[in-house]
This record gives C-alpha cells, structure tokens and sequence, in this order.
C-alpha cells in the first residue's frame, strides 16, 4: 500500500491585537470621532471662544525610540491651530475642508486618492485671489494632521494613496472590497500583484501563505530579476518589491505577514544611507508615522545587504560608487538615530563614510545576472550573515 504524502502545512493567521481593535473602528465609528471633533469646535464658537483644532506634534522632538517595543513612538506633545490667529487662519480653513470632505467620503461609502481629495477642494475662494491649497503637499500634510486628531489612520477615513509595490510568491488573497475576487500571487504572470494602500484584514484577506520567510526588496530591476531567476518557488519565500521607500501598504503588508503568520522578515537594499535607512523603516518604523509604529513595523526584521563588507568579500571593488555628500550627510545623521546606536550598524555607518563608499544592489550582476539569486541571497540567508 503506497504511502500517503504528508499534507503541507499553510501558515495560519492569527488574529493580532490591532486587528480586533481595527474591525472595531469602522465608518460610523470613525465618523462619530470626527462629528465630536467638530461639535467641540461648534461650542467654542458658541461660546465665543476662538475655535482651536488639537493634534499631535510630528518630527523628531515628539519621537523616541522604544528599547522595550523595538519600534519609534509618538510622544504626547501636541499642536494647537487657532481660528483667530493670522499664522494659523489658512491651515485652519484647510483642515475644515478637508475634515467635511473625509465625513462625506464615510457617510456615502466613498474612497478617494490623496491625488483626487486636493482636486476636489482645490478653488480659488470668493472675492479673493486666494486658492484653498497651493500644492498637494498642502492637503497631504493636513490628512495626517486629522488622522492624528481622531486617532486613526488615513485609510480608515476613506483616504488613500495610490498604490506602491509588487507582491510575488506563493500567497492567496481575498479581495473583500472588489467582488471577493481571490487570487495566488505567484500565478499572475511576472509582474506579481500591484500592492493597494488599503490592506486591513476586512479589505484584503491573507487566506493562505507558503513560505519560510519574507524578503523585502528595495528596487524594482532587483525585484524582476528574483522573479525572472524563479528565487521565490526555489527558496519558498514571498518577495516584497519597494521601488525605493517603502509606502504605508507595503509597509502594513510586510507586518501582517510578520504579525499573523510569524514569517521572519529580511531586508535587502543597496548599500547606502538610503538603503539602510528603507531597512530601519520597516524594522523600527517612521518618524513621520511613529503613532503607527505598531501596525507598520517588524522589530525582528534583519539586514541581509547590501554592505560595505560585500565589496571585498564577493570583489566588487570595481563596481563601487563614490558616496556624495548628502549621503555622507545622512549617515552621520543616522549615526545619531537611538535605533542605529548598536555596534553593528554604527560599525557599518562609520565604514561607509571612511571609505567614502556606496554598493548597488545590481553591481552583483558583476558576478552574473544570476549570482544573486544562486549564490549571494541563499548562501548569506542559510548561514544567517545579518545585520540586526
């Protein structure tokens, strides 16, 4: 009698405490939050009081790191806008504006791209020649003011970016909000699927993952080359492509897979400031986005490369680029950072900028198209040569 082949185990997801506290937090409650908001505003006028919008104070003197967490949090400093006051008239005005067109968006079940809301409220206002916002940045910067107000994140008002990314490998979604469509990333052709901004589990369901681990991956030819050279079928893994700095749903993606099917995940840049810096993002988190540390983060993630050490160890000296002098600049910045402060990577900061060196991803084709897939990436995984 011939023998049965054991049935392969799927990762199951486990539900995380955030995602309970997500479910809870749908339109009517999203909206309630910014009804009282308002009605707060509306008694201050009332009362004949100068009307003041409360929310949280971004940038580094309102950040720190968490040893505890592993992550960069948000303090409890806050930032006051007055209606009353010249300096703050203008954002004041845009943040009504864009306050009102976020509780439309929940009332009639409508989504908006960040692109789409500035249209919408962009107009010069009547008997002036005063436009609502001048530029995106505008209207970007006052979403995350009110995401900050109602403690929520942007998506849950209705609000997202465009999307950002590329998702390979063998991983089957449920796409609740379009038709419950489902689908296996590794059967949709070599571009993988294009990653949305909105990725809560009642949005995007991760109904079954076959993998040992995640490998993150800064650039979009590193990204097609794994695919063209098989990597994810060959090493049981799902590639994360990031085409640069990681977007909000990259980054939510990258910690539902770490958060709910426990993938350890690994982080693959060039090496450079910038690359390392992509790396501490999904590792540690975001100043700019340090409230949603712990929804966007994996404080397990390990650097795999690129690093300077590589030049000598694989004889890439020839391949090497000249560091220029903002990169220089924004390593001696992140020699600074608390969450840069281990040896390792101050080691590694410090090396760079001595030698004035920076390696690229691509430079290992040097070896051949195919070393990196064969040899560089299998090899420095199996024997664990991380940075933390």
């Amino acid at each position: 009698m011939a023998k049965k082949e054991p049935k392969e185990k799927a990762h199951v997801h486990k539900k995380t405490a955030h995602d309970l506290r997500m479910e809870k937090e749908g339109p009517k409650e999203i909206g309630r939050r910014i009804k009282e908001m308002a009605d707060g505003l509306v008694e201050e006028i009332k009362a004949n009081q100068d009307p003041t919008f409360i929310t949280s104070q971004r940038g580094r003197g309102n950040v720190s790191f968490s040893e505890a967490e592993g992550i960069i949090t948000l303090g409890d400093k806050k930032t006051h806008r007055n209606f009353l006051n010249v300096a703050h008239a203008r954002k004041f005005m845009q943040t009504m504006l864009v306050t009102s067109k976020a509780n439309d968006y929940l009332g009639n079940n409508k989504t908006a791209a960040i692109r789409e809301i500035y249209y919408e409220l962009k107009h010069t206002v009547g008997g002036t020649d005063e436009n609502t916002f001048e530029d995106q940045s505008e209207s970007d910067g006052v979403i995350v003011d009110l995401e900050h107000s109602v403690e929520t994140i942007r998506e849950k008002l209705n609000i997202h970016a465009n999307p950002k990314g590329t998702l390979y490998g063998d991983i089957t979604l449920i796409d609740r909000m379009h038709r419950n469509d489902e689908f296996n990333c590794l059967k949709l052709g070599r571009g993988g699927w294009s990653i949305m901004s909105r990725l809560e589990p009642n949005e995007i369901e991760i109904k079954k993952v076959n993998a040992d681990y995640v490998l993150v991956i800064e650039t979009s030819a590193m990204l097609e080359r794994l695919v063209e050279e098989d990597y994810a079928r060959k090493n049981k893994c799902i590639l994360v492509g990031t085409s640069g700095q990681a977007a909000r749903g990259a980054r939510r993606l990258v910690h539902r897979l770490n958060a709910e099917f426990k993938l350890p995940v690994i982080v693959f840049t060039d090496g450079d400031p910038y690359g390392w810096y992509i790396y501490s993002v999904i590792k540690q988190g975001s100043m700019a986005l340090a409230a949603h540390s712990e929804f966007l983060a994996c404080p397990d993630a390990k650097y795999v490369g690129m690093t300077i050490e590589d030049i000598k160890e694989y004889g890439l000296e020839n391949v090497t680029e000249k560091m220029k002098e903002m990169d220089v600049k924004r390593a001696k910045e992140m020699l600074a950072y608390d969450w840069f402060k281990n040896p390792e990577w101050q080691a590694e900061l410090k090396t760079a900028i001595s030698l004035g060196k920076r390696i690229e991803q691509q430079a290992l084709a040097n070896k051949s198209l195919e070393f990196v897939a064969t040899e560089y990436l299998p090899k420095k995984i199996k024997k664990k040569q991380f940075l933390p």
